[in-house]
């Protein structure tokens, strides 16, 4: 089993940046591709971005192409999600989710196998 804890979340304005952190519990981390999701309220869970297992395939969701980042340390156990050029639309709480049956990359919620407890973004106009 894996425990995922985000952190980094916080209140920006318009045009600033963020950097989440989501550190995973265990040691076979490198087992599964990761992803980041957000929540707005009302709103279903979105995919944002996601990394494969060794880091070298990422894939973005078209509202943050070009401005958000994911990266992964498997040494340090730890998903990271840079964002820049933040808009007011990116509120949201946002989750980590780990996949072990993921081959590559994945979009979809119910193939990811644990979640964190999600870090609030705020951006304020």
């Amino acid at each position: 089993q894996v425990q995922l804890v985000e952190s980094g979340g916080g209140l920006v304005q318009a045009g600033g940046s963020l950097s989440l952190a989501c550190a995973a519990s265990g040691r076979t981390f490198s087992r599964y591709a990761m992803g980041w999701f957000r929540q707005a309220p009302g709103k279903e869970r979105e995919f944002v971005a996601g990394i494969s297992r060794t880091g070298d395939s990422t894939y973005y969701a078209d509202s943050v192409k070009g401005r958000f980042t994911i990266s992964r340390d498997n040494a340090k156990n730890t998903v990271y999600l840079q964002m820049n050029s933040l808009k007011p639309e990116d509120t949201a709480v946002y989750y980590c989710a780990a996949g072990q049956r993921i081959r590559g990359i994945a979009t979809t919620v119910p193939i990811y196998d644990y979640w964190g407890q999600g870090t609030q973004v705020t951006v304020s106009s």
